[in-house]
């Protein structure tokens, strides 16, 4: 085994991504209705803080040309994707398809819900914090959904899924 190599994260921002890059992730895909119609972003910052009341949260990259539309939309679905939906979440990063052919549903808020993710938390924007270059957007959960399924799963740059031990 060999040691570990202590670094300075503020002085090599590659080695801090690439160590934060060993925690695996969930993936899921973002959606809020902008000005222009249905938006989604794929994110794996995604965790749930509280059960009572139910709130969740995630965290949008400031430098995003879309940050504006998330952080301020006042309702949004966090749909956690199934282990087959890489090609999806590939088509809500920067450069993707997005909504363009994509059949999809409305939320009673009108935020658009992507059809039969492994689960999925219809939230209203509870609170906004600065997060440095990113924010944090905590959501009240108004309704959610689930069905069985494996999760697709996001490590160092990479999207896989969970192989369960014997």
């Amino acid at each position: 085994m060999t040691e570990d190599a202590a670094f300075v994260p503020a002085a090599d921002a590659r080695a801090f991504r690439d160590a934060l890059g060993r925690f695996a992730t969930g993936v899921t895909v973002v959606t809020v209705l902008a000005e222009d119609g249905p938006m989604g972003m794929t994110a794996n910052s995604f965790s749930s803080v509280s059960l009572d009341p139910p709130l969740v949260l995630w965290s949008p990259a400031r430098a995003s040309s879309r940050f504006d539309f998330f952080a301020r939309a006042p309702h949004f679905a966090i749909h956690v994707l199934d282990a087959g939906e890489d090609d999806l979440a590939r088509r809500f990063t920067r450069g993707g398809a997005g909504f363009d052919g994509l059949a999809y549903r409305s939320s009673p808020e009108g935020v658009p819900l992507l059809t039969a993710p492994l689960a999925r938390f219809e939230c209203r924007q509870a609170a906004v914090h600065d997060g440095g270059d990113h924010a944090i957007v905590v959501g009240e959960v108004i309704r959610a959904a689930m069905r069985p399924g494996e999760p697709l799963l996001f490590s160092q740059g990479r999207f896989g899924t969970f192989l369960a031990s014997r």
